[in-house]
């Protein structure tokens, strides 16, 4: 499986908590988009000799995409379909914020070949998305999402969030119970990551916000995954849920390490060329104008990825899934099996109670999820 992601670095108001890279009524979104669409057709030429993949999934992400004027999205979708061998039943996405988006706006995405939305919730709460920085209401939420049904959209995910501003265990459980009650096919719930040199760290370093402790966090995780088992969403990643057969097609294309093609300011690729290979699009916004203009592709850091290295970020990818690492799919890939590569690394985890092992699958036990990253360094040689 291959997918390609595509970046769309605008929004109408960053929120606070955010670190990526996207800027808030920025003038040159006509020169971007035309940059993007440059690089489409460029990337396509530049890998075309050696890039014979059928990619199954798409996502549009930000920044907030629906900020883009309609007919944006509409030229990226043709110039995807133009120059990349997309499967017809490809899964194809876009980040949606509340409040961006009518119901007209939703029937042309339907018509242009988007088949799932993600809207960007975080909270059920009013004066925690003030708290945050969000531009919509719950109420501006609800009526995105009726009127994504109504424009056919059957594949709908919803994002929120734990760990937030003042928000207690039972706020995020009540964010759950509506969501959930709404009967969205998708939730990704992430635990908010306080970054540095955004506006909510500086408040809550400036004693002006104040977020819940370790343990409050963890024990809102902790009964959010019961709360949403209790309605049928399956845990199959660290941070995302879903109904049976609605994974994240795209996301689990990167938890199994698969190729994909990043395009746009900021994005990531990785690839099977001659060898193994990742690179990133230049993150400077003027900078990845002016080399599109000059007819170069802006990538950066672009690395040849040994065998060694290859292998330890299919488990470290791997092992955010539920169901862990496909033991024959590894084999089939690098020539020799995962038993033999890290014995003494699982005979070490199993002792811990962290692994499960069998003839198909390496998996983390819940007790190996809650401590990832110390079993994960077990593995880096």
């Amino acid at each position: 499986m291959s997918g390609i992601y595509i970046h769309i670095p605008f929004c109408i108001r960053k929120c606070k908590y955010c670190d990526f890279v996207s800027y808030a009524d920025n003038p040159l979104v006509a020169d971007y988009l035309y940059s993007l669409l440059k690089e489409i057709r460029l990337s396509k030429e530049n890998i075309d000799k050696i890039d014979k993949n059928e990619y199954d999934t798409v996502f549009i992400g930000g920044g907030t995409p629906s900020v883009m004027p309609l007919k944006g999205i509409e030229s990226i979708m043709n110039e995807l379909s133009k120059f990349f061998n997309i499967s017809n039943n490809a899964e194809i996405s876009i980040e949606c914020n509340p409040g961006t988006v009518d119901l007209s706006k939703l029937q042309e995405y339907k018509l242009s070949g988007i088949n799932r939305l993600s809207l960007g919730l975080q909270s059920a709460d009013d004066e925690i998305l003030k708290r945050i920085g969000r531009i919509h209401t719950y109420a501006q939420y609800v009526e995105s999402l009726d009127n994504a049904r109504k424009a056919g959209f059957d594949n709908i995910n919803t994002d929120i969030m734990h760990g937030l501003p003042r928000q207690t265990k039972t706020i995020y459980l009540d964010t759950i119970d509506k969501v959930c009650k709404l009967g969205v096919e998708h939730i990704s719930s992430y635990s908010l990551i306080l970054e540095e040199n955004t506006l909510l760290y500086n408040e809550v370093m400036a004693g002006k916000e104040m977020l819940p402790d370790e343990d409050e966090t963890y024990d809102m995780q902790d009964d959010g995954i019961k709360k949403l088992a209790e309605y049928g969403y399956i845990r199959y990643e660290v941070s995302n849920y879903s109904k049976h057969g609605r994974e994240c097609r795209h996301n689990i294309n990167y938890w199994e390490n698969g190729e994909y093609l990043g395009l746009g300011l900021n994005s990531h690729s990785a690839m099977k060329l001659d060898e193994w290979t990742r690179w990133n699009n230049t993150s400077n916004l003027k900078n990845y104008i002016e080399c599109l203009n000059k007819g170069k592709l802006p990538r950066e850091n672009i690395e040849k990825i040994s065998k060694n290295d290859e292998m330890f970020e299919t488990v470290m990818v791997g092992f955010r899934m539920v169901n862990g690492i496909d033991i024959s799919a590894f084999k089939k890939r690098y020539g020799i099996s995962f038993e033999e590569v890290y014995e003494s690394e699982i005979k070490e985890l199993i002792g811990k109670h962290w692994l499960e092992i069998n003839d198909e699958r390496a998996k983390l036990t819940q007790k190996g999820m809650d401590m990832m990253n110390s079993a994960l360094m077990c593995f880096i040689k």
